[in-house]
């Protein structure tokens, strides 16, 4: 029997950097779009006024992802650095104290402590730094904080996805619009949720329903508020 290569894999975990981003942006501009074009809808506002908040809403809305997203990420690209920065102190100072801590690690996740030895001394001498920040860290590439690729991820999936209800108050009758925001956007969502497991390998149907859920509550709460500011103006 011939042994074919074995074709590269594909981990799921090296998508996790730009999906979280992309996923939380477009639900995000979904939701809070939808949510507003509800509120000044129920309100009894005109559509010139409903397009005018919506559109404000999807412009501020995507700087306020693009820049919460810089600054969080940022922050724990900052603490990565400080952490490379500190283990490479301790390995140019205490290198024999490094080697029997990878040695320990290796032999809680039960190697033989001399085979342990051996492998720590092995991968310490070939690349000291990048063994101890995966294997002490859990620090890797896939991992690693990129504040300006999850910045500009989030805005334009934010964008994007406060793009399609926005469209709806242009395609819709005024006196469904309500409505027929609700239901698209719900559509949206559940497409957005089902995507999103997909390319994450998480259960479709419970990410659906999931991203759905909070979706309909949120526009739920601001078309009520709309109702109860509109009757009372």
């Amino acid at each position: 029997m011939t042994n074919l290569p074995k074709p590269p894999e594909a981990h799921l975990v090296e998508r996790t950097g730009w999906l979280r981003a992309a996923v939380l942006g477009a639900n995000d501009g979904i939701v809070s779009t939808a949510s507003l074009i509800v509120g000044v809808a129920a309100a009894a506002g005109a559509t010139s006024d409903i397009l005018v908040a919506g559109t404000a809403g999807m412009v501020a809305g995507a700087m306020s992802m693009a820049a919460g997203e810089y600054v969080s990420v940022s922050s724990q690209a900052d603490s990565e650095a400080a952490d490379l920065r500190r283990e490479q102190a301790e390995l140019h100072s205490y290198p024999e104290a490094e080697l029997r801590e990878l040695t320990a690690i290796y032999v809680a996740r039960g190697v033989a402590h001399d085979l342990a030895r051996e492998v720590a001394t092995q991968m310490m001498a070939k690349d000291a730094l990048g063994t101890h920040l995966r294997d002490e860290l859990g620090l890797s590439e896939f991992t690693t904080a990129k504040p300006v690729q999850a910045a500009f991820t989030s805005a334009a999936t934010f964008t994007a996805g406060a793009a399609l209800p926005l469209g709806i108050v242009f395609v819709s009758p005024h006196d469904v619009l309500p409505w027929a925001v609700s239901v698209a956007s719900l559509v949206f969502l559940a497409l957005l949720g089902g995507l999103g497991g997909w390319v994450g390998g998480a259960p479709i149907l419970r990410a659906t329903l999931r991203v759905t859920f909070w979706g309909a509550l949120a526009m739920a709460l601001t078309a009520g508020i709309g109702l109860a500011l509109g009757t009372a103006v």
